[in-house]
């Protein structure tokens, strides 16, 4: 088996995210793989900006260097969004890899949870808007909201996520393509509640030890006590933005003042 340094990818996530992903990252962790996740994005400097490019080689039929993306920090795994958008991109890298596609107990369950949750939080995050002179001191903060955005909402969901139908249509026919694409022998449909029984048996671990749980982490309740901060910090971040574009019509109120003042006088002294 590869080790952590080698950065080959063993699993690949092909489940959405709020399906269980974070309880399978830890899950997965513990079994001894490296995982990425949507939270190891802010840790990468650099990768909003190269799954905003994969997406756009996705459309244009380009291909994505893979192992730049996850070489370097030695992942050997990789669940939840942004990557599950790729799952057949990096199947295709990765032929020899095992993809594990995570579920909830319906689509209900899964939309009112993604609507509850990531799906605010998105749109709260991509009303910070800075003027481009304030744009570089924003730039972390638009750029991940951005790529959620293209990947997900847009890329994704067509912008339509909050039609129920449509949601469930794109939802549905991803389940009924991972299955269709993946070949059977490399492909678990797991839930984070049948434990880890069917997840070692997939991948050829051992089972931790009886008294070691499955790991549930990232519930709707653990998600929403980071949304009121999340939301706080955009309301500074657009206070921000407001009382800087106040500030700078003041001065530029005054400069213009200060000018016609000036020019005046010029005219005074000419006359």
């Amino acid at each position: 088996m590869a080790s952590v340094s080698d950065g080959e990818l063993l699993v690949i996530g092909a489940g959405f995210g709020r399906t269980g992903t974070l309880s399978l990252k830890a899950a997965l962790d513990m079994l001894g793989y490296r995982t990425y996740h949507m939270k190891e994005v802010a840790s990468n400097r650099g990768h909003d900006e190269a799954w905003r490019a994969a997406a756009r080689d996705q459309m244009a039929g380009r291909p994505t260097d893979w192992r730049a993306m996850f070489g370097p920090g030695g992942y050997t795994a990789t669940v939840d969004w942004p990557s599950a958008r790729f799952y057949k991109e990096l199947l295709a890298a990765y032929p020899g890899a095992k993809v594990v596609l995570s579920v909830r107990e319906s689509f209900d369950t899964w939309y009112e949870s993604v609507s509850e949750s990531i799906y605010p939080s998105s749109m709260t995050g991509l009303q910070v808007r800075p003027p481009p002179w304030l744009a570089p001191w924003f730039s972390n903060y638009t750029s991940h909201y951005s790529m959620v955005d293209e990947v997900i909402w847009t890329g994704t969901f067509d912008g339509r996520f909050e039609d129920r139908n449509f949601a469930r249509q794109v939802y549905e026919a991803h389940i009924a393509e991972v299955k269709r694409v993946v070949p059977p022998a490399q492909l678990l449909v797991f839930s984070a509640r049948q434990g880890w029984a069917p997840l070692c048996a997939f991948l050829g671990r051992q089972q931790p030890s009886p008294d070691t749980p499955f790991p549930h982490v990232n519930d709707k309740a653990d998600f929403n006590q980071g949304l009121g901060a999340r939301q706080r910090r955009a309301r500074l971040y657009n206070n921000i933005i407001l009382a800087s574009n106040a500030a700078l019509a003041a001065a530029l109120a005054a400069g213009v003042g200060l000018a016609v003042r000036v020019l005046r006088g010029h005219r005074r002294r000419v006359d």
